[in-house]
C-alpha cells in the first residue's frame, strides 16, 4: 500500500507518520516545511491548496491530518473541500483525522456534540468548522472516504497503550466512563483502517479501552 499523510509534521500527523514507518508502510509526507520532519521519509513539499489530482492519485490512501493556524479555523472547511474536489472520481481513499463535534450523543441520532457546545468556548471555532467541513463528505459524489472522530478528550501526550475500541458515529465512553483517546492510540486506529478498509464511506469513532 502507498500512503500519503498531509500535515505529517503536526502533532497527530507526526504520530501517524511514525506509526506507518514502524509498520514499514510505503509512506510519503506531504508538508510545506520538510525541514520540520524529524524522521527520514520521502516527502512532497507542497501546500495543501496547491495539491492536484495528479499529485495524490498515485497513492492508495491519503490521510488528512491538516490543522489550520489559530484564528483561521474556517480553513478546515476550504481545505477538506479542496481534497474532496481533487480526489472525487479517483480510486484513492481519503481518510480524515476528524473531530468529536460531529458525533451523536443519543441512540436516536438527533443531537450532536456541536449542539451542546458553548459558542463562547475557545475550542468552538475549531469544533464548528470541523463539523461544517464534515457535512460535505456524505454529499460528495464518487469519493472514496472515511472520517475517524476521536473521543471527546483527544489527549496529545497520552500514552501509546496499543489498545482501542471502535464505535459508529455516536459518542462512546471507555470502561472507566470516560470519552478519551490518546493521539498515539488514535494513530494506531487510523493506520489500521488505512490497511484494512473496514469502514468505507463511513463516519466512525475511536475511544480508549
Amino acid at each position: 500500500m502507498k500512503l500519503a499523510i498531509i500535515g505529517a509534521t503536526g502533532h497527530a500527523g507526526s504520530l501517524i507518520l511514525n506509526e506507518a514507518l514502524e509498520r514499514q508502510i510505503d509512506v510519503t509526507a506531504i508538508v510545506r516545511k520538510p525541514e520540520k520532519l524529524v524522521v527520514d521519509v520521502p516527502y512532497l513539499k507542497k501546500d495543501l491548496y496547491d495539491l492536484t489530482q495528479e499529485d495524490l492519485s498515485k497513492f492508495d490512501v491519503v490521510i488528512d491530518a491538516f490543522r489550520p493556524p489559530l484564528g483561521k479555523e474556517e480553513m478546515h472547511q476550504s481545505s477538506l473541500q479542496h481534497l474532496i474536489d481533487i480526489l472525487s472520481g479517483t480510486k484513492t481513499r481519503l481518510l480524515v483525522v476528524g473531530g468529536a463535534s460531529s458525533l451523536y450523543l443519543d441512540d436516536e441520532k438527533t443531537k450532536r456534540m456541536i449542539d451542546v457546545s458553548d459558542p463562547k468556548a475557545p475550542y468552538y471555532p475549531t469544533a464548528y468548522n470541523m463539523y461544517q467541513a464534515f457535512l460535505e463528505l456524505p454529499k460528495s459524489k464518487n469519493l472514496y472516504w472515511g472520517y475517524l472522530s476521536p473521543a471527546a478528550n483527544f489527549v496529545p501526550n497520552g500514552p501509546r497503550t496499543g489498545y482501542y475500541q471502535l464505535s459508529d458515529n455516536r459518542l462512546k465512553k471507555n470502561n472507566d466512563g470516560q470519552s478519551e483517546i490518546s493521539m498515539a492510540d488514535y494513530a494506531i486506529a487510523i493506520v489500521d483502517e488505512a490497511l484494512n478498509n473496514q469502514h468505507a464511506n463511513q463516519h466512525f469513532s475511536v475511544v480508549s479501552l
